[in-house]
This record gives structure tokens, sequence and C-alpha cells, in this order.
């Protein structure tokens, strides 16, 4: 099954050393080279892609791991990257030093905020951000704000915010943290060696109606209540999927709906969530911790 990076163009890996070596960007070359070293060259031009027209982003009111109310009006004027992630989810964790990095070096026009999702200790999440080093606020993702942003479907999800409090664009799977940089760089009117264009948003960046965001493609969630999909979503980000492409099947479902196995084995999850109803109140549902099993560094054209 062939799969190619979506969001690169091609881009080569000499290409995005020069990128980084020219701008002092937060990531090493030895961390690009190692991202990327798989992708094969197609064009040498860097494509960026902002939605035309964007949607405000949807508040949060949530409180951050310290107890502070966290909101996105207080970082109104910088550039927002929004991480939906998850301890338990092998790319999110990979991607972290990446973005503490990025974090340091554009701690006065950026800001990145982690929003986790599904993990229930906060003790526990407080421990793991410390343990990692962690220098951005971190919160835990209520459902409403989960609801407000589509659903999240699949993990890490990243929600780029200009400095009005607008989402440009959203990447779903594991990228290559350095894109992250040069579109913050971009919407920050810093040099960047790439080309943007813009985009009419048809439902691909932002869904206003979040009902329509919590279906996968080929997966019908319609009949299960909140709690029941947000069940089987946890299960299907969880579970890697049998076909070879080393993705979860949420991620399997996105990137290829025409997958059987993805779609016959999500078809069954969404039969077991639907059974969910019968459980006492409190008896745990959730879905088992991801099995550490890797995914390419980049999602495919």
């Amino acid at each position: 099954m062939s799969r190619m990076c979506q969001h690169g163009k091609g881009l080569t890996v000499t290409l995005w050393v020069y990128v980084l070596a020219v701008l002092g960007l937060a990531l090493t070359p030895q961390e690009s080279r190692a991202q990327l070293q798989q992708q094969q060259p197609q064009q040498q031009q860097l494509i960026l892609r902002f939605v035309r027209d964007p949607d405000p982003a949807p508040e949060l009111k949530v409180k951050d791991l310290n107890g502070n109310e966290l909101s996105l009006e207080a970082y109104k004027g910088r550039v927002v990257l929004l991480n939906f992630w998850a301890t338990w989810c092998g790319p999110c964790r990979s991607e972290i030093p990446s973005l503490i990095r990025i974090q340091e070096a554009y701690r006065d026009r950026l800001q990145i905020i982690g929003m986790d999702v599904d993990d229930e200790d906060e003790e526990q999440l407080r421990a793991f951000v410390k343990s990692q080093g962690i220098n951005y606020p971190v919160a835990m993702t209520s459902l409403a704000v989960r609801f407000a942003y589509g659903g999240i479907a699949a993990l890490p999800t990243m929600f780029i915010i200009n400095q009005e409090s607008k989402v440009v664009q959203k990447h779903v799977g594991l990228f290559n943290p350095a894109l992250y940089e040069i579109e913050a760089r971009a919407l920050l009117d810093m040099p960047v060696p790439a080309k943007v264009e813009t985009f009419e948003d048809t439902g691909e960046v932002f869904l206003k109606h979040a009902d329509r965001a919590t279906m996968l493609p080929g997966v019908d969630t319609s009949k299960l209540t909140a709690e029941q999909r947000m069940a089987a979503l946890h299960k299907l980000n969880a579970e890697t999927c049998d076909c070879g492409c080393k993705y979860t099947l949420a991620q399997c479902r996105i990137y290829d709906p025409g997958c059987n196995m993805s779609k016959e084995r999500a078809g069954v999850i969404v039969k077991e969530a639907a059974k969910l109803s019968s459980k006492e109140p409190g008896e745990n549902t959730g879905a088992p911790a991801a099995s550490g099993a890797s995914v390419p560094a980049d999602p495919p054209k």
C-alpha cells in the first residue's frame, strides 16, 4: 500500500536541512533528517496552505494543571498551536521534545497549548508533564471542548490558530514539527522559504457541526450516545490497523478510506460501544492504552 507525504509536497531532506540552517529553526538538522528520511523527492518548493476566510477558534474555558484559567483570548496577538494529544498515544509522545524547543524559541510570539484527551488521572498526567519537561500549559480536555473542535477523531490533532484567534489549518496524525514552526513563522510575517496559498475550507479544517466530525469515513457512529462515541473513538485511536500501514484504525480510515480491514474492525468496535449503555454508571469503559506501535512521520498524500 503506497503512502506518500501530504504536507511536505515531496519536500526533500536536503531542503529541510537547508531551511533549518538558514532560518535557525528550533529543530535540529538531525531531527529533520531522521523524520524525513523515507520521503521521495518530487519538487523543491514548500507550499503552505491556510484557510482563506477562517472561522474563529472556539473558546477553551478550561483550567490548566496548575489550576489557572486557560483561554485563547489571553494569547490573542500570538500564533497558537493547539495540540490535542494523550499520554497513551505514541505519536503524540514522540513530538513533545520538538514542541518544547519550538515553544522556547518563540516564547514571546507563539503559544503551544496541550489539550490532553482521555487521560483520567490528573496526578499521573501532572507527573508525566513534569518528567517530560513540558514548558507549555496542559489541560484535560472536556467533552464540550472536544466536540467544539470537531470531535477529535484521531491523535495527535494540531490546530494552527493565527494572531486573530482564527483556525487557519489543521493537521491530523503525526507530522514533522518543522512544518508547524514554518507555518507559525509565515503567520508572524517572518521569512520562510515557502509559497503561501489560501483555500476555501469545505470542512476539512474546521467543522462547525460537531456531530459530523465524530464520524470517520465509512464509520457510522450516529446511533451512539456521546459517551459511547468517545469510547469508540478512543479505541479506534489506540488500536493499530492490521493492513500493514502501521497507522491506528482512526488514521487509516482518514488516510485510506478504501481499506476494508480498518472499516470492518471499526464496525466491530462501534457495535461493541453500542452495548456500553448496559454497564453500570462509573464502570470503566475506556479503551486500553496504545500498544506503542509506530506510525510513519508523515501522513499520505
